[in-house]
């Protein structure tokens, strides 16, 4: 049996920061079925829920090299949901509020990712993968290849490491190399691991993982041109041989209108008389009218990735369209600011929540008949495969994820899920948003026609498992 070992920051249910922690999450289950033994390793946070840390059983004390000091590592474990998790565990590194920012983040994850390599001879599990995710992971592969691969248990290890977002890099000054990872200064090149005249974590996944993945196929070529390359695209090119693109899939035992517990009105692509029901309870918890005008949801971080310039630019054309308009999340003040000064030009019509609420935000989902996403840049997208499997017709920028995802409702094949545009230009997203609008008014057939088609897509994580699994035997000659 095949036996992988994903490394990451994050994990849902323990913690979750955005979609790197919803795949570490669901992608183990799927590959589970699959006969895949996978087991999950990451820090031991504070923050991890007190009725799951109670579950947390210590298995074994170590300590780790982190550049001249040996640092003191707890290696816990718990089962849950039949995946094994590992927890690394560190008082100094990990036990204080929130999970990145901080001044000394190159050696918390420095020690964590040296900590992965060393607590495997400890654990009666040797991977024949190791497969790390995003910059916090990302010097595993280096170290790997640069220090353990010549030890008899690691020479057959491979290594796979997946960008989720390439923005975020893990860059920190040039000495990282020699005070925290003992490593000289030949490793300080273009090849290696320097990023103008700085150490890029990501660069330690990306020149040494034997295989390279991204979250969707259309990222992983965005990624090799200029406007997406975030500065790596000449670097991503030239590796561009062992670069895959697998897209992320949506745990559909999670995410389920039928069963949702969060919903007033559970319902399903054969009930869709529930979702109106959803719709109208769901405007006068928010004081909007009771009215049959389309419902458009963005759920969203508020910065410049999410499309809120677009938004910003004609928002007051928006609603002097026949709609009502709700938005949760929070991010940066401009955004925040903008939109409740909105929400204070069109009562009635615009509603604000500035906060990240689990269960508002399937309401809302359940309640919306569109859902907008118009992106600047997008490695996948979780919110409109969640839209579409909640029936709400997603309206989206062609980018990453987003294109392979949604197909636009016009499309001569038949199969259109929503409504797509090209140019990141906010007169295209009105003309996107007013063909939705107008459907809905005008054909309320064939709008049903197109929620359903929506709601039918398969974006469950099946078909994704299996590449990921084909690529893991590809590396292995294990099947």
């Amino acid at each position: 049996m095949l036996k992988v070992l994903f490394a990451a920051s994050e994990a849902a249910p323990f913690i979750k920061t955005g979609g790197l922690g919803d795949v570490i999450g669901s992608l183990p289950k799927a590959l589970k079925k699959e006969n895949v033994d996978v087991r999950v390793v990451m820090p031991k946070y504070n923050e991890i829920p007190d009725e799951i840390r109670e579950k947390i059983k210590w298995q074994e004390s170590i300590y780790v090299p982190v550049g001249w000091r040996n640092q003191f590592c707890g290696l816990e474990y718990m089962v849950y949901e039949g995946i094994p998790f590992y927890f690394l565990d560190n008082k100094y590194h990990f036990n204080r509020p929130g999970y990145y920012g901080y001044p000394d983040d190159g050696e918390r994850f420095a020690f964590f990712n040296r900590a992965v390599l060393e607590m495997l001879p400890f654990f009666d599990f040797q991977p024949d993968v190791i497969h790390s995710h995003d910059w916090q992971a990302g010097m595993i592969p280096a170290l790997h290849k640069i220090m353990y691969q010549q030890k008899p248990y690691y020479r057959n290890i491979k290594t796979v490491f997946t960008i989720h977002n390439l923005k975020y890099q893990g860059i920190f000054p040039p000495e990282t190399l020699r005070e925290l990872f003992n490593l000289g200064n030949e490793h300080l090149t273009r090849e290696g691991l320097e990023f103008h005249n700085n150490v890029s974590y990501l660069k330690g996944g990306i020149n040494y993982a034997d295989i390279v993945t991204t979250v969707s196929p259309t990222y992983a070529e965005e990624i090799q041109t200029p406007y997406f390359g975030e500065q790596m695209e000449g670097l991503l090119k030239s590796q561009g041989h062992k670069i895959r693109g697998i897209l992320n899939g949506l745990d559909y035992d999670e995410y389920n209108p039928e069963k949702d517990p969060h919903l007033k009105y559970p319902f399903s692509v054969t009930k869709l008389d529930k979702k109106a029901l959803n719709k109208a309870w769901l405007q006068n918890e928010l004081g909007l009218p009771d009215k049959d005008v389309p419902l458009i949801a963005m759920i969203t971080r508020l910065v410049p990735q999410k499309g809120l310039d677009l938004v910003q630019h004609v928002i007051d054309e928006i609603m002097a369209l026949d709609v009502q308009l709700v938005i949760i999340g929070t991010g940066d003040h401009q955004y925040e600011q903008m939109l409740q000064q909105a929400a204070q030009r069109h009562p009635g019509k615009c509603n604000v929540q500035l906060k990240f609420d689990n269960k508002l935000a399937r309401q809302l989902y359940a309640a919306s008949d569109i859902f907008l996403m118009p992106s600047q840049f997008e490695p996948c997208g979780l919110g409109q495969l969640i839209s579409m499997r909640y029936g709400s017709v997603p309206v989206v920028r062609e980018t990453g994820g987003l294109k392979d995802t949604v197909i636009h409702y016009r499309n001569p094949s038949g199969d259109g899920c929503g409504f797509t545009f090209e140019n990141y230009n906010a007169h295209e997203m009105l003309y996107a948003l007013k063909e939705a609008v107008t459907l809905y008014q005008q054909d309320p057939e064939e709008w049903q026609h197109l929620v359903k088609t929506a709601m039918g897509k398969d974006y469950s994580w099946d078909h994704s498992a299996l590449m990921y699994k084909s690529l893991y035997e590809s590396l292995t000659m294990k099947k």
